[in-house]
């Protein structure tokens, strides 16, 4: 005889709902704050990169550019109020969040800084980085 039993499927069912309602109760109190995240796509051409930073729920006046050479360096804060009130004006659950995200990366020619291009909206930064010119190698005379 074997002392393996098999569960009733309604047993297991019934359970089942009574432990994702528990859970569900405590998923409220535990739900992680939101992660920062910047996406990043850079696609290339002859004569220039095109970035496109996707960095939603952030202000246009939060987000700075810096370019060194061939670095590029993009950071955003974001700042995020919800609410959610029930009867009478009573706050039952209030989230709110501040962050700052960064990212950093290296392009393979350097960026001519005066003719770069930048807009955000609806939540995506979209940065044209001219390459610079490349100079020339030029001989020396040896005297």
């Amino acid at each position: 005889m074997s002392n393996l039993r098999l569960l009733d499927p309604v047993f297991s069912d019934s359970f089942d709902n009574v432990m994702r309602r528990f859970l569900a109760s405590m998923a409220f109190d535990m739900e992680p704050a939101p992660l920062l995240k910047m996406r990043v796509d850079v696609t290339e051409n002859d004569q220039a990169y095109e970035v496109k930073a996707d960095i939603p729920g952030v202000k246009k006046d939060d987000i700075n550019v810096r370019i060194d050479g061939n670095v590029v360096q993009i950071d955003a804060e974001a700042r995020s109020e919800k609410e959610t009130k029930g009867n009478g004006d009573k706050v039952i659950r209030s989230e709110r969040y501040q962050g700052t995200v960064s990212r950093t990366f290296s392009l393979a020619c350097d960026i001519d800084e005066g003719k770069v291009d930048a807009r955000y909206a609806n939540g995506v930064l979209t940065l044209k980085l001219p390459k610079k010119a490349a100079t020339s190698a030029r001989k020396i005379a040896i005297q």
